[in-house]
């Protein structure tokens, strides 16, 4: 498969927008259009190759080598194709995401598929706050899709969710599922405090014990059937789940009713007997 590849030059000491960075636009040009594309620091504009040493003609498989944790809005609105991180990712990747899929080998910052409406995005390292999350002011976060996380996440995953998976193999922060209208998130080490917070709709599955909010009521313990479906879409991925905890029982909340709400929090009790 032919790729496009982008080796950092240099690590831009502010941070890089580089939004033209996406399968849709790069695989159309060649070489030279590529390299020529704007980059922008504030207001001063640059080009690609002023931070890039670019390989390959323009292709929809874009690989990024060095260290982007710096350089911001790469696959933004991207529809297809494929991009590929050997190292850490910046802010807003894969920001309005409708397709195609993203692979980051190590970090990712804040705002991870903000907004996103599709496609998928695996981060095999920690990712920052508001992942899958509304930008602020808007009332829609992500759309469709999937986010897979293998290690931690910030604050606000999934701030206003409206479909979509989400899953987290490492501990989350504050406020998982802030106004959440739908969707599902995935906890296998649990979340800090607020989970669920102003929910509305959708599901938050936790594999560890989770400080519950007054605001949610208990119900049921059952084993719902349907998590077996997620275990394997997300075996598909590459993200392996324990196979106990889709046999086990896990008690339902559902809540916010400050809200009020109708969305529901399952919470790993153990194996069934």
């Amino acid at each position: 498969m032919s790729q496009t590849i982008f080796t950092l030059k240099q690590r831009p000491d502010v941070p890089l927008e580089a939004e033209v960075l996406t399968p849709d636009v790069v695989a159309s040009l060649s070489h030279g259009e590529v390299a020529s594309l704007p980059l922008f620091m504030g207001k001063r504009q640059f080009r690609v190759d002023d931070f890039f040493e670019v390989n390959g003609s323009g292709t929809d498989n874009l690989v990024f080598h060095g260290d982007c944790g710096r350089v911001k809005w790469i696959g933004r609105a991207m529809s297809h194709g494929r991009i590929t991180f050997s190292s850490h990712a910046g802010m807003h990747l894969g920001a309005y995401m409708k397709g195609g899929i993203i692979k980051v080998g190590g970090d990712a910052s804040d705002w991870v598929g903000g907004e996103m409406s599709g496609g998928l995005i695996h981060i095999h390292g920690h990712a920052g706050g508001q992942t899958g999350a509304a930008y602020r002011g808007s009332m829609k976060g992500m759309k469709g899709g999937t986010i897979l996380i293998e290690g931690s996440a910030g604050i606000e995953l999934g701030m206003r969710m409206r479909r979509g998976l989400i899953a987290v193999r490492g501990p989350v922060r504050d406020f998982a599922g802030l106004q959440m209208k739908g969707g599902t998130i995935l906890l296998m080490s649990g979340a800090e405090i607020r989970t669920g917070a102003w929910m509305v709709r959708g599901t938050i599955i936790s594999l560890k014990p989770l400080k519950m909010m007054p605001t949610f009521s208990a119900g049921c313990v059952y084993n719902p059937n349907f998590l077996r479906l997620y275990t394997k879409s997300l075996a598909e991925h590459g993200f392996t789940t324990p196979v106990d905890a889709w046999h086990g029982v896990y008690r339902r909340y559902t809540g916010d009713t400050s809200v009020p709400g109708k969305g529901e929090i399952l919470v790993w009790s153990g194996p069934a007997h």
